[in-house]
């Protein structure tokens, strides 16, 4: 049988650090390659020290104490006074040494024990069912406990009973799974050798399983077990110690009578380990057979009584049950049912009062809180940040005074556990935070522990409170009562100052000049703290000598009066590392990186040291000059220029030099020459700065010799055996294209002497009219030939230079071409080259004659224009004249003209005796004369045309000359002339013709009447115009085009009302008045409507009618007859109209037909209109009638006359009256015309006010927006006073903010000798922010200095010049793949969305740099330099950003640079 059971909370446990028992330590003596190799046991006394300890050592190994060696561990580290007793253990193996870092001469070996821990064994089942693939490892465990009991039961004679009871009634004890079988139990032994970790069921010992020769594992079978998971020996610990962390074993074997019982227990292990007891080792109890059963006593009300039976009234009985309610029964809210038999009726009333009255004294009444280890909070204690508060040890009282963890219930039912809650809470003016909360159970053998709080960091005022809760509900009342609780109110303040930065700077610093260091303390919480004792600051940095006057206490504390002195190497300052320690403090020391610059000038350092110097007449001293501080470091600062005066000759040259950048240069300035100098003399030179008083000048002497360095040089042609001097900018003639020889020179010194040319002279000699010089020729004296220029107009410029380090000569003459002998005829055409038929060329042919090379030779005379022919084909010779030009010597030829012919190229050969040369000219048509068809036929007979219909071709015309050449002359216009009648369609355009001169008018569609038409093109040409042919067109008419319909009925037809129309035939007549057959039926349409007088088209629901079938008796072909047609059966006056459907939208309509339908005659009169002759009889103004009597001799009744009444006026008078009324009607209409425009007019123009203020509204807003966004409100009224105010505000600020002195970059910048030099980083980029500008500046540091070049030679040239000392950087070196993304987003934002909120502002450094000028290459330096740079507040929140961007980068290789401001 097994069980498994539940346990409480862990302790932790330390070791003890102390060595006093007594200690056996092992020793190796390796002070030499002769020691003893072995090892040697040594026994150590309680209480031994560690001189009793090396004077053992000594004894054992026969080692004299005066001899020197030290004692360590294998780890090296001495042995001594003060770690004796913590190093020296029980088991260490120690070394004997001559030093800590002596070599081992020969190997060692060091004992250890490697007993596994406890853990091994507890926490086995953990990591073993926690990685059972994803299932639920419950089953996985609880399937090793059944296969324990599966093996115990596997040879049962009878039932095999295997149990599983879940244990929860903590009455009984704590929750547990107990695994119940009826095996063979297990002996003692056996039980042994179940708690041995990893001993598998064949190497038990005295275990009926441990022969394992025929052993066959059972073949395994799907959702079974088989007692064989248990093979390696570790299923059950693991099991068990998986449910819970204590396991009971009872067994009790078949064949005994002794019960063997085990308990292993994680909480014993961790006492055993606490108390250096045996941890694997313990007890197994033996006892008899036992049982034991107790009934738990009840004190209630009965409520009521359960008889067996029927019952009336009282009665007495002894069989049934009763109900009974608990008391007290606020405790208790229970009702129970026992049998009556279990009452006791011989108890007291008084027992009973009592016992409720003790069981309500049970109830928890207060808390008893003590401070086991120390650190105890007092009640309104104020407390410094991170203060302890001690671990609580809590014991909940009742009234009794007696401790209790479990509300009082009845003996034998369960009763609720009490908790422990704690909680500190943080008063703050935004409300109370809780930032602690705890909840502790009673451990059983412990009371209520809280362990000990250290995270009380921030300021403020706190609560801890103390509440008694309920296990479940966490209710803090019960039975209408508050449980126990206490609060405990304190503050915490700062704490005392633990660690310190540094405030803000005032850079720059230089060497012994004084500065402050503002500090700020913070306690080890980051709190603000100040400092309050006095405190010996420490600063320190290499190289550097630092002092300072004082150090101020209070909340700004300052390091006054810091000087430092030490070498910087260079005047752009070097970087250290300041140290800065603060004895007592927590973290002591910061360091803080300054960049030092050199001091202000102190003195003077010339190079040469001599004080003599000897030097050359004609050449110029360089100086080298450093100007120095305090410490000899070269020093810079503005205006520090540098003077050297000689004296001692007239005309001696100053030298200046400015150190303002670099702090040394070279002195140096024109040479020093000395005229007529004949022998040594002795010059002053006085080297000082003036702008600096307190620095001393520096003095030298100079010895000036005569020169004997090149001081002339002249040129020879040599001609046989005479050599003619080249003067300086002599001017040579010489044949084009020939070869100057034998030019020679010769070098003399200042004293006129000649000078050897050696191979040294010869390489400083050189000439500009070859690239490659025979440097044998040069020793000889001997110049490379110069080759003369082909052409007389280039003149060649030929120099002879010598350079060295002290004169500069040069000898220049120029060579002037001549011309050579007569080769050739040229000629040349000035002008045009094209030349009109039957015109002359308007310019002319000029003749002369050249050499090989092309250069003019005088070779013409007046009488050698005989022997000047001129040949052509087509040539016209009439006009030609030819021009002697002296003054050029050239022949002109004028009157070149060609006879009428086909238009091209011609060829013109000019003869001068021996010479000639050809010339082409283009021959072009004349000027346009005609105008010509083309591709049109012959225009002797009319041109038939078919009425609307086109022309056969498209009319084309050409502009041609008188020769009949088509004349290419674009944008002539052409004009077509014809009669009013005649219509073209597209109708008439004016053309222009093309670059080909000619002019396409398209295909014409003409309509025009049946006749002969004429046409004719015309061309306006300089304002003269040409004719063309005159077009003449037959126009026929269209048989098939309908133009009238033709409509015959019988008109001597009477209609009546609703009988009969007669029959109407109609036909549709074409243009040559023919009858248009073969015509769909169904186009022909007949429409009738009642006649209104003001009406003339048909109505919209007039009558409509087809055509009748033709029958076999119509003779007429092509006509359609309507017959059989209703007359309307109202008598009026009707209209008939016939239509023929052309197309979809178009019908031809005949004239319609009026007829009165009654007993009419045909022939009837129809009165469009009644006119009264002139002079009628009548008297103005009276009515009149006019009869009418129809006279129809066919009707037998007779109809009554229709009556016409009309009003008679005199008509002179009534003319008159009509023509006033209606000039005053055109004068109404006229100003009814005027008004409505006015009208119009001042609609529109308000529209467009309207307009205009509704886009001055819109434009109103968008300012009003705008200003809101900086902050700037508009009041509604009165706007233009306060516009006017804030305008004249503003610019009173504008104003304020220029005069404000900006700031200014002390670095001078660098001369910009050419466009390959940027500058100095420093001036590349500006910043707005102050203090923006100044981290930058400080990060970038000794970077600012540094000038920026394009290319890596002119960085080379820079760095040649200053001798190495400014620094440079070019672009071009620059691995531009790693630079950064301008446009990439700060780090909380990813895939453009807020990762995380920061605290301030972050903006990239790069981000706020501008650039005036070069802003890609300023990008790519500054992308190098800054990198991903982010620029924050203040240092918590850079702190914060880094936390957050580190979690952020976690798998990266680099993570941002954060600074703050």
């Amino acid at each position: 049988m097994a069980a498994a059971g539940a346990s409480g909370p862990s302790v932790g446990t330390e070791e003890d650090g102390g060595g006093g028992g007594p200690r056996m330590v092992y020793l190796f003596d390796r002070r030499e390659k002769e020691s003893e190799l072995g090892e040697r046991a040594l026994q150590v006394a309680e209480h031994t020290d560690y001189a009793a300890f090396r004077a053992s050592v000594c004894q054992t190994l026969g080692i004299s104490p005066e001899e020197k060696f030290v004692i360590t561990t294998t780890s090296r580290k001495e042995i001594t006074c003060d770690n004796f007793d913590e190093t020296v253990k029980d088991g260490v193996t120690l070394y004997l040494l001559q030093s800590v870092n002596q070599l081992l001469l020969t190997a060692t070996k060091e004992r250890i024990d490697f007993l596994p821990h406890y853990d091994t064994l507890v926490k086995s089942g953990m990591y073993e069912y926690y990685a059972s693939e994803g299932q639920n490892p419950l089953p996985f465990a609880l399937a090793e406990l059944i296969d324990n009991s599966l093996s115990a039961t596997s040879r049962n004679v009878g039932i095999r009973r295997i149990q599983i009871k879940l244990l929860f009634d903590e009455t009984q004890g704590k929750p547990a799974v107990a695994v119940i079988d009826n095996g063979r139990g297990m002996t003692s032994k056996q039980l042994n050798n179940w708690a041995v970790y990893r001993l598998s069921k064949f190497t038990r010992q005295g275990d009926f399983e441990s022969d394992h020769s025929g052993y066959v594992r059972p073949v395994p079978v799907p959702r079974s077990l088989n007692s064989d998971i248990s093979y390696f020996g570790v299923g059950g610990k693991q099991a068990v110690f998986f449910v819970g962390q204590s396991a009971r074993m009872i067994s009790k074997p078949a064949e005994s009578q002794d019960v063997h019982e085990l308990v292993l227990s994680k909480e014993d292990f961790e006492k055993k380990e606490k108390n250096k007891e045996a941890i694997y080792s313990g007890y197994i109890r033996n006892r008899k057979v036992k049982t034991i059963k107790t009934l738990p006593l009840f004190y209630g009300s009965i409520v009521r009584f359960f008889l067996y039976g029927d019952h009336d009234g009282e009665v007495y009985a002894t069989g049934g049950e009763v109900q009974i309610a608990m008391e007290p029964q606020a405790l208790y809210d229970e009702v129970k049912t026992v049998p009556i038999a279990k009452l006791d009726r011989t108890v007291a009333e008084k027992t009973v009062r009592k016992y409720v009255e003790d069981e309500m004294a049970r109830l928890p009444d207060r808390l008893s809180v003590t401070w086991p280890e120390g650190d105890e909070l007092l009640p309104n204690e104020i407390r410094p940040a991170g203060t302890p508060i001690g671990a609580l040890r809590i014991e909940i009282l009742n009234k009794k005074g007696e401790a209790m963890q479990k509300l009082p219930g009845t003996s034998h039912g369960g009763s609720k556990k009490l908790l422990v809650e704690l909680k500190v809470i943080l008063h703050s003016s935004s409300g109370n935070k809780e930032i602690i909360s705890h909840i502790s159970q009673h451990g059983g053998k412990w009371p209520y522990w809280f362990k000990k709080m250290e995270n009380i960091q921030k300021l403020g005022n706190y609560t801890l409170k103390l509440q008694v809760v309920l296990n479940e509900s966490n209710a803090d009342t019960y039975a209408g009562r508050p449980l126990p609780s206490k609060a405990i109110k304190f503050s915490v303040k700062e704490g005392k100052p633990e660690k310190f930065s540094f405030g803000l700077l005032d850079p720059p610093f230089r060497v012994g000049v004084p500065f402050n260091i503002p500090l700020e303390f913070q306690d080890e919480f980051g709190h603000t703290s100040q400092l309050i004792t006095d405190i010996q600051p420490v600063l320190e940095a290499s190289g550097l000598s630092l002092h300072y006057e004082e150090i101020t206490k209070g909340p700004n504390c300052i390091i006054r009066g810091v000087t430092v002195k030490g070498p910087v190497n260079s005047c752009q300052g070097k970087n250290f590392n300041l140290k800065v320690i603060l004895p007592g403090l927590k973290e002591d020391s910061q360091i803080l990186k300054i960049r030092l610059l050199p001091g202000p000038p102190r003195h003077l350092k010339v190079k040469p040291d001599s004080e003599i110097l000897v030097i050359e007449n004609g050449t110029a001293f360089p100086f080298q000059v450093e100007v120095l501080d305090e410490s000899d470091n070269i020093t810079a600062q503005p205006k520090l220029i540098v003077h050297c005066k000689f004296s001692g000759a007239p005309n001696l040259p100053v030298y200046t030099v400015d150190c303002s950048s670099s702090g040394t240069s070279i002195l140096t300035g024109s040479t020093i020459h000395v005229q007529n100098i004949k022998k040594d003399q002795t010059l002053k030179a006085r080297i000082e700065i003036p702008s600096c008083k307190d620095v001393s000048p520096v003095e030298k002497t100079i010895k000036l010799l005569p020169s004997s360095h090149v001081a002339r040089l002249q040129i020879f042609s040599v001609e046989g055996q005479k050599a003619i001097q080249i003067k300086h900018q002599d001017e040579v003639n010489w044949i084009a294209g020939d070869v100057m020889r034998n030019l020679i020179f010769q070098m003399y010194d200042e004293g006129e002497r000649e000078i050897n040319i050696t191979s040294a002279l010869a390489e400083k000699i050189k000439v500009n009219w070859t690239p490659e010089i025979n440097k044998e020729h040069l020793l000889q004296g001997l110049l490379p030939d110069v080759q003369v220029p082909t052409s007389v107009k280039d003149m060649r410029y030929c120099q002879v230079s010598f350079q060295d380090d002290h004169v500069s000569l040069e000898s220049a003459f120029t060579v002037r071409p001549l011309p050579d002998e007569a080769k050739h005829l040229k000629c040349e055409l000035k002008g045009g080259k094209t030349v009109q038929m039957g015109q002359e060329l308007q310019g002319e042919v000029v003749l002369i004659v050249t050499d090989q090379y092309g250069n003019q030779i005088p070779a013409f005379s007046p009488g050698c224009l005989s022997a000047l022919s001129i040949a052509g084909v087509g040539l016209d010779n009439s006009n030609l004249k030819t021009t002697l030009q002296e003054n050029t010597q050239s022949i002109s030829v004028r009157g070149i003209k060609f006879i009428p012919g086909p238009p091209g190229n011609k060829d013109l050969c000019f003869t001068w005796r021996e010479f000639s040369d050809f010339i082409r000219v283009q021959l072009i048509s004349g000027p346009p004369a005609k105008l010509l068809l083309i591709d049109w036929p012959e225009l002797k007979e009319p041109i038939p045309v078919i009425n609307g219909r086109e022309l056969q071709n498209p009319l084309t015309v050409q502009l041609c000359d008188q020769w009949d050449n088509p004349a290419p002359v674009p944008h002539v216009k052409i004009n077509l002339i014809k009669a009013n009648n005649l219509k073209l369609m597209p109708s008439n355009q004016q053309h222009k013709t093309d670059e080909k001169g000619r002019a396409n008018l398209g295909v014409f569609i003409v309509v025009a009447p049946r006749g002969e038409h004429i046409m004719q093109v015309k061309a306006v040409y300089n304002k003269s115009t040409i004719e063309g042919p005159i077009i003449k067109l037959m126009i026929l008419p269209d048989p098939e085009k309908p133009i009238r319909l033709n409509v015959k009925y019988d008109k001597d037809a009477c209609f009546l009302a609703g009988g009969v129309f007669t029959d109407f035939m109609v036909s549709v007549i074409s243009e040559d008045d023919s009858i248009i057959k073969n015509i769909n039926p169904a186009r022909i349409s007949m429409k009738m409507w009642k006649l209104v007088s003001s009406m003339n088209r048909p109505p919209a629901n007039a009558e409509t009618f087809s055509c009748n079938k033709i029958k076999d008796n119509d003779k007429e072909d092509g006509c359609f007859y309507f017959r059989d047609k209703v007359i309307p059966n109202k008598v009026g006056t009707y209209c008939i109209q016939f239509g023929f459907m052309m197309d979809k939208t178009n019908v031809l309509s005949s004239e319609q037909v009026c007829l009165l339908s009654l007993y009419i005659l045909i022939n009837f009169t129809f009165f469009s209109y009644l006119v009264l002759a002139e002079n009628s009889p009548g008297r103005d103004s009276t009515e009149y009638f006019i009869v009418f009597e129809p006279r129809l001799p066919s009707l037998s009744r007779t109809l009554e006359p229709y009556i016409l009444p009309f009003m008679f006026y005199n008509d002179v008078k009534k003319q008159q009256q009509m023509a006033a009324l209606t000039k005053e009607k055109d004068q109404l209409s006229k100003s009814i015309v005027m008004y409505r425009s006015l009208f119009d007019a001042s609609k529109q123009l308000l529209d467009e006010i309207k307009c205009q203020v509704e886009e001055a509204k819109l434009k109103e807003a968008q300012l009003r927006n705008e200003l809101k966004a900086h902050n700037i409100d508009i009041p509604v009224t009165q706007q233009i006073p306060h516009i006017e105010a804030l305008l004249k505000r503003k610019m009173s600020e504008q104003e304020e903010l220029k005069k404000k002195p900006r700031r200014s970059c002390t670095l001078p910048n660098y001369t910009k000798g050419s466009g390959d030099v940027l500058g100095k980083i420093a001036h590349l980029a500006q910043i707005e922010d102050d203090r923006a500008a100044m981290v930058i500046s400080w990060h970038l540091a000794s970077d600012m200095d540094c000038v920026v070049t394009l290319t890596t030679d002119a960085a080379r040239r820079i760095y040649d010049e200053t001798q190495g000392r400014q620094q440079v950087l070019p672009l071009d070196s620059i691995y531009k793949k790693t630079l950064p993304d301008w446009k990439r987003p700060l780090p909380h934002f990813r895939n453009g969305k807020l990762y995380f909120k920061p605290i301030g502002d972050p903006v990239f450094a790069r981000d706020l740099l501008t650039f005036p000028d070069n802003i890609e290459h300023c990008e790519t330096v500054f992308g190098m330099l800054l990198g991903d740079t982010i620029i924050l507040d203040n240092l918590d929140a850079a702190n914060h950003y880094r936390k957050e961007v580190y979690v952020l980068f976690l798998f990266k290789s680099v993570a941002p640079i954060l600074t703050c401001f």
